[in-house]
């Protein structure tokens, strides 16, 4: 399978040459395969950093440094094959993406375990994504672009966003509705629930019905 990566976030540029820069620095002792891994352990560390913070709020610094940590392995997995020259595209694209969807699991089931968020938001966050993935998984099968981001907004700016919600945490675990006092991360978490269906729900008729005009009878 052979697609083409759109990937069109605020930060996107810059990222790109940051990892070039770093890949072409990384000892050959380290390939895209320990990143990977790396990536899976971190979002295993920030799952269980927001569970502990349920007993410790302290908890939620190893949250941001997980994520960080996330961000290397998961996004500078696939460059450093790419500036070795080394792809494999159909295992790289298919590892890559199993572990993203293992990652996001463990990291709202913390969540879920946390009292930052109640489970059924948590559930409802993880269903809404696991949609969204499967809508960009078949779209990449039958159109052959890979699109990484939506409205300006990609993995990266949705790590930078939940590190600064955790921070935020730290400060103040509830948001004021007018007169009502609610947990911060069940209304983001409702509101991001609320945004993935939409963008499920825009992408599938979109190609839908790009793919009808395609093929007609």
């Amino acid at each position: 399978m052979s697609h083409v990566r759109e990937h069109r976030s605020v930060l996107a540029a810059p990222e790109k040459r940051l990892l070039v820069f770093i890949a072409q620095r990384l000892p050959r002792a380290i390939n895209s395969d320990h990143l990977t891994a790396l990536a899976l352990a971190a979002m295993a560390m920030a799952g269980g950093a927001f569970a502990a913070a349920r007993w410790d709020a302290r908890a939620l610094w190893i949250v941001v440094v997980a994520l960080a940590l996330n961000w290397f392995g998961d996004s500078l997995d696939g460059t450093l094959a790419r500036v070795r020259h080394v792809e494999r595209p159909r295992y790289g694209f298919y590892v890559d993406h199993v572990v993203d969807i293992a990652g996001a699991t463990l990291l709202l089931g913390g969540l879920a375990c946390s009292s930052f968020m109640t489970p059924v938001v948590a559930l409802g966050v993880l269903i809404a994504y696991l949609l969204v993935s499967g809508e960009v998984f078949l779209s990449t099968a039958v159109s052959g672009v890979f699109k990484l981001s939506v409205a300006g907004v990609g993995p990266t700016e949705l790590r930078i966003m939940l590190a600064a919600g955790a921070l935020a945490l730290l400060r103040n675990p509830h948001v004021r509705i007018g007169p009502v006092s609610v947990p911060l991360f069940d209304f983001g978490g409702i509101a991001a629930s609320a945004c993935l269906l939409v963008v499920f729900a825009v992408s599938a008729l979109r190609n839908a019905t790009a793919l009808a005009a395609a093929e007609r009878r």
